[in-house]
């Protein structure tokens, strides 16, 4: 049942939620099991505010591929695999993936994983990076996705939005830094457009090269990188290899992106190089050393990675509540009760 919270936004109950959230991914053709995957992973994103969660479900939504196939080890070594996604949405195929890399991290101290012919995003990656660091080991997680994004000096979308996370143990929560190369990721864009907002100026072009805050304008045309300069034009060229040639996934020019999405992942064991406890025990003391840093004037608190996510959804979840927009709320119900 839905509760008064900010204009343009209703509180709703979490348990409601995953009701509706659930009925939605089953009417788009996945079995009870893939939806659970699914779900968990919109779900996570949604609980800490980021657009990467159940805004995915309306509008095109993700379907359920008919023609997919089986997902398949295509080569193999005792610290690495390649994934052939069988054209499955990019949640499924990262789940296998993930499996994949931890128990070869378990079993060897390292493992790596590619995945290409996936369809679809893999949803919010810093969710495999935290499933990662709560076992213990270190990740880094990498996305590849449709041009979308221009490289710095170009208004021309070459780059996908790019992703990448890192997971890091600590004696308390797991650290974990989430982030797109892009100003913004893709489903903010869809975010502004659903809630009739403009995106904030100066991240976006439109097809003409102009710069916009109409996310209609920006989907015609690209977004910038991060910073807006080289550095993090950089970052997203080399993300684009290491999910691109490396995995044997589509990239701008070769092959077609929008059905062939690739990714990376890899988990080791802090093990092979430290006392886990005691590194650990170093996590946290830095962790809590940045807490206590300085203040500039304005400022109330200084976080580190990931930090701000975990506490809303503490807070959510505590609460019992989480607020949504009007618009992606009542697009959501419609798609649930679909038949």
């Amino acid at each position: 049942m839905a509760e008064g919270a900010a204009d343009g936004c209703m509180k709703i109950k979490i348990s409601e939620l995953k009701e509706v959230t659930q009925k939605a991914i089953l009417h788009y053709g996945y079995s009870k099991e893939e939806a659970s995957i699914i779900q968990d992973v919109l779900l996570y994103a949604q609980l800490r505010g980021n657009n990467q969660g159940v805004v995915k479900l309306i509008g095109k939504g993700l379907p359920k591929n008919p023609n997919e196939t089986e997902i398949k080890i295509e080569k193999e070594t005792k610290l690495s695999a390649k994934l052939d996604g069988g054209q499955h949405m990019g949640m499924i195929v990262m789940k296998k993936a993930l499996e994949i890399a931890l128990a070869k991290a378990k079993e060897h101290g390292f493992g790596i994983v590619g995945t290409h012919n996936t369809k679809t995003s893999t949803g919010a990656i810093g969710y495999y990076a935290n499933e990662i660091a709560k076992q213990g080991y270190i990740g880094f997680v990498f996305a590849g996705s449709p041009e979308t994004v221009a490289p710095h000096g170009s208004y021309q979308p070459i780059f996908g939005t790019n992703p990448l996370a890192i997971g890091i143990p600590s004696d308390t929560e797991p650290i974990v830094l989430d982030m797109a190369t892009a100003a913004m990721a893709y489903y903010g864009l869809i975010e502004a457009k659903i809630a009739g907002r403009k995106i904030p100026s100066g991240i976006a072009y439109d097809k003409e090269g102009n710069l916009t805050d109409d996310p209609n304008k920006a989907m015609e045309g690209a977004l910038r990188p991060f910073d807006k300069s080289h550095k993090s034009s950089g970052l997203s060229f080399m993300i684009q290899i290491l999910c691109g040639p490396l995995v044997g996934a589509a990239f701008s020019g070769f092959g077609d992106t929008g059905n062939n999405w690739g990714n990376l992942i890899m988990v080791f064991d802090p093990e092979l190089l430290a006392d886990k406890n005691e590194f650990k025990k170093g996590v946290g003391l830095f962790s809590q050393k940045v807490k206590e840093t300085k203040k500039l004037p304005g400022v109330k608190e200084i976080y580190f990675p990931g930090e701000r996510g975990t506490k809303l959804t503490k807070e959510n979840l505590k609460g019992g509540y989480i607020e949504i927009e009007d618009n992606l709320w009542n697009s959501l119900l419609e798609v649930s009760r679909k038949k």
